[in-house]
């Protein structure tokens, strides 16, 4: 199981570029390709998501690119997770309801969805800014 797959690795990483900056302002597809190491195509794609999902916003034409859409201390990794993998389910029953009549009062699926709960509750504790190490100035 991967927790994190790539396209939110890559998010998580963009958006800590962008965090990190000094200045508030827009960075170019091509700044964060090249700080990077991302082919633009893949990067143009995924800056697309998250603007689509509301976390960026994007500058068209000249001197466009893109920029956070709320304070970085607002974005978790858990929103980022969203936009490019399923909602992170851990106690998916692996026998149904069909050969587990259990479901319901089954002791392995309540310990694991505690589990589930406290991961969950971590990954959305983590933000973008936590993630840089910038605080103010």
């Amino acid at each position: 199981m991967t927790l994190i797959n790539r396209n939110t690795d890559y998010a998580i990483r963009s958006l800590c570029m962008m965090a990190s900056q000094r200045r508030a302002g827009r960075v170019s597809v091509s700044d964060i390709v090249e700080r990077l190491g991302i082919p633009r195509p893949f990067m143009r794609r995924i800056l697309q998501a998250l603007h689509r999902a509301g976390i960026l916003v994007a500058f068209k034409g000249k001197g466009g690119g893109f920029c956070l859409s709320r304070a970085a201390e607002r974005i978790s990794v858990t929103d980022v997770m969203e936009v490019f993998q399923a909602p992170l389910r851990i106690n998916k029953c692996f026998f149904k309801k069909k050969i587990c009549p259990r479901k319901g009062a089954c002791r392995l699926k309540k310990r694991i969805d505690r589990i589930e709960k406290r991961v969950i509750a971590e990954l959305r504790a983590i933000t973008i800014r936590s993630l840089v190490g910038y605080h103010g100035g």
